[in-house]
């Protein structure tokens, strides 16, 4: 059976600070390797972003969104889709945002003044998917461990770029809080990340609207490629 895959954590350079691959590079690398799509999840604003915080919102924004753009010219040529995403932070809890456009984004400047609870309940009842990303990550930058369990649509159950530990206390969190079990890789290098995840489905997702129904109507499963 055909499964369609596709990578819904991918960060690139030069939108994503910490990111070292841009968007060519990273296209090239999933379309080698048989993915359908992915989404460009780069930091937003309030994270590690390559920004000029001097400038208006909305030159902000249209930089933020100028890796998306560019990723969706350049995935036309090379037959692989784009699809739009945003990786929201607050010291160093991340969550990934689906469904929204910069539209939406260039009409809501007030996010940019909202605690993270107000903002996330804002975008999911703007109709966007909220997933939590890698929650129980520990860092030497990450002061505490914090959860949002009625904030968000889903959890992280599998960053690729994460330990063992962290992925199962990650499913724990999901499973007792009934939320939906989601993947990604959290590619910041191209070809260099040597253990992929995301999500796959057995017909291609034709936007992001519909990506956004098939995971909260469970028709999308996880995989995992090392």
């Amino acid at each position: 059976m055909v499964m369609y895959k596709y990578e819904t954590h991918l960060h690139t350079s030069p939108v994503s600070k910490c990111a070292c691959a841009d968007v060519e590079k990273s296209l090239k690398f999933y379309k080698e390797i048989g993915y359908d799509g992915v989404f460009i999840t780069n930091h937003f604003l309030d994270g590690n972003i390559n920004i000029d915080v001097s400038q208006s919102y909305e030159k902000k924004l249209n930089f933020y969104f100028s890796d998306y753009e560019k990723g969706v010219k350049i995935g036309k040529k090379l037959n692989i889709k784009v699809f739009c995403g945003v990786e929201l932070s607050y010291g160093g809890t991340d969550f990934l945002i689906y469904g929204l456009d910069k539209e939406w984004f260039l009409a809501h400047a007030e996010i940019m003044d909202m605690d993270k609870t107000t903002e996330l309940l804002f975008m999911m009842d703007s109709g966007a998917l909220v997933v939590q990303a890698h929650p129980y990550r520990e860092a030497a930058y990450i002061d505490h461990i914090r959860l949002y369990p009625r904030c968000v649509h889903g959890v992280e159950v599998i960053n690729a770029c994460r330990n063992e530990l962290e992925n199962k206390m990650a499913k724990i969190y999901a499973e007792n809080y009934n939320l939906i079990e989601f993947a990604g890789s959290d590619n910041h290098s191209a070809s260099a990340q040597k253990r992929l995840a995301g999500m796959c489905a057995q017909e291609p997702i034709i936007n992001e609207a519909d990506f956004v129904k098939r995971v909260k109507d469970s028709k999308m499963n996880i995989f995992t490629l090392n």
